[in-house]
């Protein structure tokens, strides 16, 4: 089960560790938390991304991505995950990738999950 981060000092908590991976499709920032806690992520995109309508579509999309990828993999930590303009337009596959290889490049990366070339066996 995954977290969310509500507000605006959870935010700047984990814009303040400094430690983000870019990648074409999404931004990611990360703070690591203390104990066995669950991943919790929250979702922004600013206006560079385009009308209300584009970033509406990009935080949905990033919030269903986060649900797939860091439910599974995401090590305990505060996620933030902020839009860029590729977001809207990049198909879902690459931006999963994106994703992982964030996680991977930050080392939040926890196998045993399911990934993009991983699925789940179908019953």
């Amino acid at each position: 089960m995954l977290g969310r981060l509500t507000r605006r000092a959870e935010y700047r908590r984990v814009a303040g560790s400094r430690q983000r991976v870019s990648t074409p499709g999404v931004i990611v920032q990360t703070a690591r938390r203390q104990g066995d806690a669950e991943p919790r992520f929250g979702v922004t995109a600013s206006r560079k991304v385009g009308g209300a309508v584009e970033r509406n579509r990009a935080r949905r999309r990033l919030r269903a991505l986060a649900r797939e990828v860091l439910a599974l993999h995401a090590a305990a930590a505060d996620y933030v995950l902020i839009a860029r303009p590729e977001t809207v337009a990049r198909p879902h596959p690459a931006l999963r990738a994106d994703l992982e290889n964030a996680l991977r490049r930050l080392g939040a990366w926890n196998e045993g999950g399911h990934s993009a070339d991983n699925p789940p066996a179908r019953t």
